[in-house]
């Protein structure tokens, strides 16, 4: 599977988080002008701050780790859970001989 598309490219959340951060206008008519939603904004720049280090959480690159990770161990544990109903099943079999 492909990762998801992301539907502003890098740059321009870069030029609305200057943006942003220059502009003495609200955050909702930055928005409007942008044409993104506020919560966008608010999320992009909740990122940025964690990604430069000045706020806890998670970074992008981390996000997407943790989401990989996960997603491997589901797939490890449904493996583990096979292998062990194939293990009961051959002892069941090679005990009744």
């Amino acid at each position: 599977m492909s990762p998801s598309k992301q539907p502003y490219p890098p740059e321009f959340r870069r030029e609305a988080l200057e943006l942003l951060r220059l502009s003495d206008k609200p955050v909702s008519q930055i928005a409007k002008d942008l044409g993104v939603s506020e919560q966008t904004l608010y999320v992009w720049r909740r990122q940025a701050q964690i990604a430069e280090g000045r706020r806890e959480g998670l970074t992008s690159e981390e996000r997407e780790e943790l989401r990989r990770l996960r997603k491997e161990n589901r797939t490890l544990q449904m493996e583990k859970d096979i292998l062990k109903k194939a293990a009961a099943f051959f002892a069941r079999e090679t005990d009744g001989r």
